[in-house]
């Protein structure tokens, strides 16, 4: 497992901290005509092999480094301006499936198929699928008769779609911890978010806003909670 942090953080340190934003710019304009592409892969190389310090690795240090290279070039050709964000997740997720995979080769890890419980993997992706479109869909609706101002003030003083995003992360939040056992979390968890919306609901002295606000947060806490609840409740019966 220590090899595997060590890749982590070699790709880490490769990837942000000694890779400049003028190197990143002049990949994506000169995609493979750039000298700082190869730079940036040679320094991925020599992190890896100073922080694996195996000379045996390296036929396996120079497989990520090269694969880096390929998803690095890739990303740089198919991505535009409106799908930066879309490829920097994309780009991010391949680095990382390469170094858990090479790693667990290395490392002689054995999996079988037959291994895998899919019953709980789904049970847990529709908890999560739940928590995400379906209750901010449902929320809605649950408090769209409390919407103060028609809905307009609230509208036009926050990012578009903001509440629903931090709904979502809310409840994924809540969940989180009840599967894991850290009820308490879930406190420090609402005490922050009353903070940082104390001042906000200060300023605007409106009561209808607090009351519809503390309404949207109760309603996403508790049903996170009640999935969560759920969700540990059907895991010894599957």
């Amino acid at each position: 497992m220590i090899l595997l942090v060590k890749l982590i953080l070699a790709h880490l340190l490769g990837d942000f901290l000694l890779q400049p934003y003028k190197w990143v710019k002049a990949k994506e304009e000169k995609k493979l005509a750039a000298w700082q592409l190869y730079l940036h892969i040679l320094i991925h190389l020599v992190l890896i092999m100073f922080l694996a310090f195996d000379a045996a690795f390296l036929k396996w240090a120079i497989i990520i480094a090269a694969a880096h290279l390929i998803i690095d070039a890739g990303k740089v050709y198919l991505m535009t301006e409106n799908t930066k964000r879309l490829y920097f997740f994309l780009d991010q997720s391949a680095h990382f499936l390469v170094i858990v995979f090479i790693w667990f080769i290395y490392e002689g890890n054995t999996f079988h198929i037959q291994d895998i419980n899919y019953t709980y993997i789904l049970l847990l992706i529709t908890a999560i699928y739940i928590l995400t479109t379906p209750i901010s869909i449902a929320i809605k609706y649950f408090i769209s008769k409390w919407t103060p101002h028609d809905g307009k003030k609230v509208d036009e003083e926050s990012l578009a779609e903001a509440g629903k995003y931090i709904g979502i992360l809310e409840r994924l939040f809540v969940f989180g911890f009840i599967i894991t056992n850290h009820w308490e979390a879930i406190g420090f968890l609402l005490a922050a978010k009353s903070i940082f919306r104390f001042g906000d609901l200060k300023e605007a002295k409106d009561l209808k806003l607090t009351e519809y606000v503390l309404i949207g947060t109760l309603v996403s806490f508790g049903v996170a909670m009640l999935v969560g609840y759920v969700y540990n409740w059907l895991l010894p019966w599957l």
